[in-house]
């Protein structure tokens, strides 16, 4: 081999090692799975870890309930949006208030059917636990005080946005007996309900429990 043969197989073996170099990293970004399914694994294995942790137990009798042993659950404020209104702003898209802080204007998202919503009369505020649900999961024995906090609470994901027929739908079942019409929203779905039910302590069902199990697989 030649002098000037030499020098172009250096250059070119050169050039090799560079391309395997560069192509390594590649290979290990597009190997890696994408952050919503590593944060959907991580928030069912903590969904998990509190399941096992809340007390498991036949449903308390209806007998008492009534939504005004939670009310006022969506409380008038002078001079400031009800709780209701609070949840339509958050959840919407491009929403427009009145003076009164109603919604005149928006888009909404329902997640449980997938269903887009260009109207306010046509959305619903869900409460994930149902209140009547929740007074049979141990909600029955609390102060007046801790049943508004829960029926208002605005910081755990117990309140969303849905299109009125899924929330009529749904009434006051659990997962064992209702779930969200798209698959997709499931595990969302489970992993709040958990949430919700380990921060008030609130009890499940042995059917319960199994049902959400189910549901986490789907994350």
């Amino acid at each position: 081999m030649g002098m000037g043969q030499t020098k172009i197989f250096l250059r070119r073996a050169a050039h090799v090692a560079v391309l395997a170099l560069v192509a390594v990293p590649v290979a290990v970004v597009l190997a890696a799975p994408p952050a919503a399914a590593r944060s959907e694994a991580g928030s069912a294995a903590l969904a998990r870890r509190m399941l096992a942790q809340l007390k498991v137990a036949r449903a308390l009798s209806i007998r008492g309930y009534s939504r005004d042993r939670f009310r006022p659950h969506w409380p008038d404020r002078k001079g400031r949006c009800s709780t209701r209104e609070l949840v339509l702003a958050r959840d919407g898209r491009r929403v427009r208030r009145n003076a009164a802080c109603h919604p005149v204007r928006g888009v909404w998202h329902s997640p449980y059917d997938g269903k887009v919503l260009r109207s306010e009369r046509l959305v619903d505020i869900d409460h994930v636990v149902p209140l009547a649900y929740a007074w049979r999961s141990g909600a029955k024995r609390w102060s007046p005080a801790k049943r508004r906090a829960f029926a208002g609470d605005l910081r755990r994901g117990e309140l969303l946005t849905v299109s009125h027929s899924a929330n009529i739908a749904k009434g006051g079942r659990g997962p064992q007996s209702w779930r969200p019409q798209r698959r997709a929203y499931w595990c969302r779905y489970a992993t709040t309900w958990i949430g919700v039910k380990h921060h008030y302590r609130l009890f499940v069902t042995p059917k319960e429990k199994v049902a959400l199990l189910n549901m986490l697989r789907t994350c």
